[in-house]
């Protein structure tokens, strides 16, 4: 077994095996309180051999995760500041599967796990990962409930920890005029998610008497801005009990019951169309490539002539890739999940009879929007833990930060993509007509 002051040099030199690097821009401790690497960088703390035996296991973005996820691993400074270095080493900042590791590579990585006396039976994954992965054809209704309410039925005090009073879980707009303080700036987290709501709803062009389906509703914001301030009626449909629970009593607590309708319902079993529109906001991710097609017929058959469709959504933006059912996001955050890249998105639309109407990028708003609630999170969270567990929390905080570093280097986007079906009334000429 190594001696106490070389632990950490022994661990860069592994962590460099796996990243395919020979420089880390990270300051490593160990355990054993021995740090290598540059020291004015960020730092990543081994605080246990266990977190090793993971990466010997799974040399890969899969057994990082687990160690971070189990608190084996930890950055205890600046998250952002950590993962921008580590993503910026080597294989980890390539999108895909890790490359395999050659015999040598691994040869020397058990060599490094025996001398630092890390070398043992794989460690039993955090309690935290999803098991639906692995089970049966993607997509079934069965599937998607069980995926979804992996993600989504964590606990709704927790959701409102982070998310703060809006409860709206898809990206805000930032620096709209109208919900901007006094100074002229943004109105903090919840004043930019009132701004997106009202932006879909001028999008779909509401107006009273109409009858509009929220696809995927979440806690149902968009359905209480829409039903309270456009006088329409809504049917909003989500897989996650916890959510429709909420929404309802948000929408008893508004007094508008008959307004709003929450089912727990898969959208491929709404039959009491026609819907004058549709909103879907960040659900789309879960529908998958293949079903895509589906879905657009789906929400076609269930629009009236000349009806708006505003489908907001994650897009792929790093090009064609080969999906990595062993990566942090599958296995911790969005089991089954797929991103297409806008063009992917527009073509399906248009295939299953949409004329494009309008495109909107909120790439950079997402990245605010990830920061606001990685800083709510943070700011509570030993409520965080107590409201769920450690390893959730610490999920949230890896997930949420990744994720906004990946919208503000342009590997992922969101776009709002407002359709129309054939037949009615013609949208205004010009786009400022109507947005």
């Amino acid at each position: 077994m190594a001696t106490d002051n070389r632990a950490a040099p022994l661990l860069a030199k592994a962590l460099g095996i796996v990243l395919g690097t020979d420089e880390i821009p990270l300051r490593l401790r160990a355990w054993d309180g021995s740090e290598a690497g540059p020291p004015e960088a960020p730092v990543l703390e081994f605080r246990h051999r266990r977190a090793l035996r993971r990466i010997l296991w799974s040399p890969g973005q899969l057994g990082l995760s687990r160690a971070y996820v189990a608190g084996d691993i930890d950055a205890p400074g600046d998250i952002f500041a950590a993962f921008t270095a580590l993503s910026s080493a080597g294989k980890f900042s390539e999108p895909g599967p890790f490359r395999p590791l050659t015999p040598r590579e691994l040869g020397t990585l058990v060599s490094t796990a025996v001398r630092l006396g890390a070398v043992g039976p794989n460690p039993a994954p955090p309690p935290e990962e999803a098991r639906v992965t692995r089970k049966g054809r993607l997509h079934t209704r069965q599937r998607d409930a069980a995926a979804i309410s992996h993600h989504y039925d964590v606990g709704n005090d927790f959701y409102a920890l982070v998310l703060g009073a809006s409860m709206v879980y898809s990206c805000a707009v930032w620096g709209e005029p109208s919900y901007a303080d006094n100074n002229g700036l943004p109105a903090g987290l919840d004043g930019a998610q009132k701004a997106k709501l009202d932006l879909v709803c001028r999008k779909l062009g509401l107006q009273p008497g109409m009858r509009v389906l929220d696809v995927g509703c979440g806690w149902g914001s968009f359905a209480l801005h829409a039903a309270r301030n456009y006088g329409v009626t809504v049917v909003g449909v989500t897989l996650s009990s916890e959510q429709a629970l909420l929404a309802r009593k948000r929408a008893a607590d508004a007094g508008l019951t008959e307004k709003i309708d929450i089912r727990v319902q898969d959208y491929r079993d709404v039959r009491d169309g026609p819907f004058d529109a549709i909103s879907s906001i960040g659900m789309s991710e879960h529908v998958g490539r293949e079903q895509t097609p589906h879905y657009v017929e789906v929400l076609h058959g269930l629009l009236r002539p000349g009806g708006r469709l505003l489908n907001h959504a994650i897009s792929w933006n790093a090009g064609p890739t080969k999906p990595d059912p062993d990566s942090f996001i599958p296995r911790y955050v969005f089991p089954d999940g797929e991103m297409l890249s806008l063009g992917e998105m527009v073509t399906a639309l248009e295939g299953g009879g949409f004329e494009v109407l309008d495109v909107e990028a909120l790439r950079q708003h997402y990245a605010l929007t990830l920061r606001a609630w990685v800083r709510r999170l943070e700011t509570n969270w030993d409520e965080a833990v107590a409201l769920t567990s450690r390893g959730r929390a610490r999920i949230w905080r890896l997930y949420m930060a990744s994720s906004a570093l990946g919208f503000e280097n342009g590997l992922t986007g969101v776009n709002q993509i407002l359709v129309q079906r054939a037949g009615g009334d013609a949208p205004p000429l010009r786009r400022t007509d109507w947005i």
